[in-house]
């Protein structure tokens, strides 16, 4: 299950407004303190099982004496269909640690948790973990009032996650003023778009779709946003229309 960098590309790739070298950086916050940084990004394209995968990585780091954060989670999902193949969670969260790997084996219709003796049947042929449906995200048509229903999450009992498409609104964060569309994302699991968490994510209402600012509540912790102070554009393999 090695993966490695490759050559060059196929030219076979899904339109998407992001690629490798984008680099989105946040300031994160605990309510109203400034309490650390954050970084979401397209690390590069790598081979999984001989297939050419974005390699993409969210970072929170930071927190007060009693309550710290860091978090990092990797997902590598296919260029052509944006499928997940590999997720892996590492989070510290207070006193507590969690680290999980899952092989996402689309061909054989399963997946494999590597760290804990764990697998189980996908319920997709296009699977995808929580951070490849930050990306998937982008690549919609998002219509405000729409609720959209999607059975792509890798777990079954995870299924379906919801999208509420809420407003339309001018933010300003640190990176600037931005048009956004503002997003309800829902996910049968813990983290950041957990049930219950009644998470926001703000989308620049633009070609290059970027997270301009995401809002949740973290158990214990609370109160947790990301707000968005240096853009790195990227270099996308495929752009809608090209």
């Amino acid at each position: 299950m090695e993966s490695g960098l490759i050559g060059p590309l196929e030219n076979s790739a899904a339109a998407a407004p992001f690629g490798p070298g984008e680099r989105l950086e946040y300031q994160v916050r605990l309510g109203r303190l400034r309490v650390g940084e954050g970084s979401l990004s397209v690390e590069g394209v790598e081979r999984i099982r001989g297939e050419s995968s974005y390699h993409v990585s969210l970072r929170i780091a930071g927190g007060i004496p009693l309550a710290r954060v860091d978090d990092h989670y990797q997902s590598w999902f296919d260029i052509v269909g944006l499928s997940s193949r590999r997720f892996i969670q590492d989070t510290r969260q207070i006193r507590r640690q969690r680290y999980r790997h899952f092989e996402i084996i689309e061909e054989e219709g399963r997946w494999d948790r590597l760290d804990h003796r764990a697998e189980g049947d996908l319920p997709t042929e296009a699977p995808l973990d929580e951070i490849a449906f930050l990306y998937y995200i982008r690549t919609m048509d998002l219509e405000v009032g729409e609720t959209y229903e999607l059975n792509r999450y890798f777990r079954a009992d995870r299924n379906p996650v919801i999208l509420h498409v809420l407003r339309r609104e001018t933010i300003e964060v640190p990176a600037g003023t931005f048009e956004t569309i503002v997003v309800r994302p829902i996910i049968k699991a813990g983290g950041l778009f957990g049930e219950g968490g009644e998470a926001e994510v703000y989308i620049s209402d633009d070609e290059d779709r970027i997270l301009v600012r995401v809002e949740s509540r973290v158990p214990v912790i609370g109160s947790l946003s990301m707000r968005l102070k240096d853009i790195r554009m990227g270099q996308p393999l495929a752009r809608s229309g090209s």
